[in-house]
C-alpha cells in the first residue's frame, strides 16, 4: 500500500467506522480498522462482531491492506496539517505523512479482520430508516435479560406496509411507512439502530442479518435472534374516553411538576375531567399541582397515574402539536397519537 487521500475524507471515514469500536478489548484486532485501497478507493472497516461498518473514500496510489489502531489514526487524521495524507508500508508498519509530519504505527495482517458474511438477502428497499424509527426509539428496553426487547422490530401489517414497534414493558410505540414490500419479521439491534445515518438508505433483510448502504458507508448487522412478543394484546381497543390538548402546553406542565417527583418513582397523578387535565406530583420534599387546558370527550372523569418521566417521553415522540389521549378508566393504558402514524402507549401505575 502506498496511497494518498484527502484529510477531510480520511477523518469523516475514520469517525464514521469508529462509532461501532469497543476501544476496551479483549480481542486486540478489534481494536483496528481494516485498511484496503483498490481501484481508486480506500475502504476503511471496523467491527465489534456483531456490527460491521465500513465507508469509502477516494485515494491514489499502489493498492494494499493492513489493520491499524482505529483511535490512534483517527487521533492522527484529526490534528495532523495540510489536505493531503500519505499511507505506506514500510518493514511491517503503516508510515503517515502529511506535510511535516511524519508517524509510524504498528499493525496487524489484514488476512486476521474478522469480517461478517451476511449471505444473500431476501428483500432490499429504500427508505427513510431514521424518519421510520425515530418516534419509536425512546421505548426501547435496555434490560438485558430480556434480548427480544433490546431493539426494534420490523414486520409487515396486514395492508402490506412496514411497521416499526418498541417496547420495554412500561412504553410502547409504533410508526408505519406505506408502500413497502413484504419482509421477514426482524429485531434489528438498538445500537445498530443507533448507527444508521439519516435521509434515504438502501435497506437488505433476511432472516439473520440486515444492512444499511449510503453512497460510501454499508453497515452489516447481526439481528436479535428473538421473537418478539405480540404487542397487539397490549394495546387496548375501547378507550373510549378521549382528551385533546395542546402537546406543548401538557409537556411543560409535565416537566415542571415532575420537579417535586422522586428519582425513584415519578409518579404524577393525572385527573382528566370536562375542560381540565389536573396534574398533582407529591414528592419526599414538596407538591407540585398544574392545571391544563383541553377537551374532553368521554363520561365521567378519569384519575390515573403515570411515570412522569414515561409521560414526557411519549409526547417528545409523538409529532404534532395537538395530542390525542385515549383512555379506559385508571388501570388500562392510554394511547396517545398526534399526527401521522405514530401510536405511543404508556401504561399506567399506582399513585
Amino acid at each position: 500500500m502506498d496511497i494518498t487521500v484527502k484529510r477531510n475524507d480520511l477523518t469523516k471515514a475514520l469517525s464514521s467506522v469508529g462509532k461501532v469500536i469497543e476501544h476496551r478489548q479483549t480481542i486486540p484486532i478489534l481494536g483496528n480498522v481494516l485498511l484496503v485501497a483498490e481501484g481508486g478507493r480506500l475502504t476503511v472497516v471496523g467491527s465489534d462482531l456483531d456490527i460491521e461498518i465500513s465507508a469509502s473514500l477516494p485515494c491514489d496510489g499502489e493498492s494494499g491492506e493492513t489493520t491499524v489502531d482505529a483511535r490512534r489514526l483517527g487521533d492522527i487524521a484529526k490534528r495532523i496539517a495540510g489536505d493531503d495524507v500519505k499511507l505506506s508500508i514500510k518493514d511491517d508498519k503503516l508510515i503517515v505523512k502529511a506535510g511535516r509530519s511524519r508517524f509510524t504505527l504498528p499493525m496487524i495482517q489484514a488476512v486476521d479482520f474478522p469480517r461478517l458474511d451476511s449471505g444473500r438477502f431476501d428483500v432490499e428497499f429504500a427508505i427513510d430508516f431514521v424518519g421510520l424509527i425515530a418516534p419509536v426509539r425512546f421505548a426501547i428496553s435496555n434490560e438485558q435479560t430480556r434480548t427480544y426487547l433490546n431493539g426494534v422490530h420490523l414486520h409487515n401489517t396486514a395492508e402490506g406496509s412496514i411497521r416499526a414497534v418498541a417496547t420495554d414493558g412500561h412504553r410502547l410505540a409504533h410508526n408505519t411507512a406505506c408502500g413497502m414490500p413484504t419482509i421477514p419479521a426482524v429485531i434489528i439491534p438498538a445500537k445498530t439502530v443507533g448507527l444508521v445515518p439519516a435521509g434515504a438508505v438502501e435497506v437488505s433483510l433476511n432472516n439473520r442479518m440486515c444492512r444499511f448502504a449510503t453512497a460510501d458507508t454499508i453497515i452489516v448487522s447481526k439481528l436479535i435472534d428473538a421473537t418478539f412478543p405480540d404487542y397487539q394484546r397490549v394495546i387496548p381497543s375501547n378507550n373510549e374516553n378521549v382528551v385533546t390538548v395542546d402537546k406543548k402546553e401538557l409537556a411543560s406542565a409535565v416537566a415542571r411538576a415532575s420537579a417535586v417527583a422522586s428519582e425513584r418513582g415519578k409518579a404524577a397523578k393525572f385527573t382528566i375531567a370536562s375542560d381540565n387535565i389536573a396534574i398533582d406530583v407529591q414528592g419526599a420534599d414538596g407538591t407540585a399541582h398544574e392545571d391544563v387546558s383541553a377537551q374532553y370527550a368521554g363520561g365521567e372523569p378519569v384519575e390515573i397515574g403515570f411515570n412522569s418521566q414515561y409521560m414526557s417521553d411519549v409526547l417528545a415522540a409523538v409529532p404534532g402539536d395537538e395530542i390525542r389521549v385515549s383512555l379506559a378508566d385508571g388501570q388500562t393504558p392510554a394511547i396517545f397519537q398526534g399526527y401521522g402514524d405514530v401510536l405511543g402507549l404508556v401504561m399506567p401505575m399506582r399513585v
